[in-house]
């Protein structure tokens, strides 16, 4: 795995592994008006999933994926999760400037999910609720959409709190999770303080 340096709110990361092949672009302050990045996993719901993400966190989101997803989509899933994790903590650098916290609601139907966020530079994530069908669409196991989020706050160094609130339709939970994950974290990477300050008593996120 190689990491590449940034100086813009960007990441880059290249991972492989004896399972997958990933390579991702991520940049929290794309340009007004670009195109969408190209988003290619080999597991169609995670592209579905990614391009909300990006769409509505305003994220300039590049993926390109390729391994064992015929077999069993979870070796990708989470790989991506962990290459997301590892650009987004790239991009923030020590953080300096940013909100820090974010929370978002998104419903979709009888969907409702909230995400609370800490970029703390401390992992951890709590994931409450049940998706209510175990397999969503062409294979995709329900519980990867906890497994992938994760990942990224593993990460990322993100303090992270999911909550599916209600949610009949388990494609309608899974967009929920990630649309309000993607409104958190836009609102917790924000620049709105002195960007020579760390929002930490501590001087530092870590």
């Amino acid at each position: 795995m190689s990491t590449l340096p940034t100086t813009d709110r960007r990441g880059r990361i290249e991972r492989q592994t004896g399972e997958t092949s990933v390579t991702l672009d991520l940049s929290l302050d794309p340009t007004p008006g670009a195109a969408p990045g190209t988003i290619t996993t080999g597991v169609p719901f995670l592209d579905h999933m990614l391009d909300a993400m990006a769409r509505h966190g305003h994220l300039g989101l590049d993926v390109r994926a390729t391994g064992d997803a015929a077999m069993d989509p979870h070796h990708t899933v989470e790989d991506v999760g962990i290459c997301l994790g590892l650009a987004l903590k790239q991009a923030l650098g020590d953080r300096a400037g940013i909100a820090r916290y974010g929370h978002a609601y998104a419903p979709l139907d009888e969907a409702l999910a909230r995400v609370v966020i800490d970029c703390s530079g401390r992992p951890y994530t709590h994931f409450e609720g049940t998706l209510p069908e175990p397999i969503i669409g062409a294979g995709f196991a329900a519980s990867l959409v906890e497994e992938f989020w994760r990942a990224v706050a593993t990460n990322a160094g993100l303090t992270m709190h999911v909550d599916l609130l209600r949610a009949r339709n388990a494609h309608h939970a899974a967009e929920a999770v990630f649309k309000a994950a993607a409104l958190a974290l836009r609102a917790a990477v924000a620049q709105t303080g002195d960007p020579r300050r760390v929002p930490s008593t501590k001087g530092m996120l870590a």
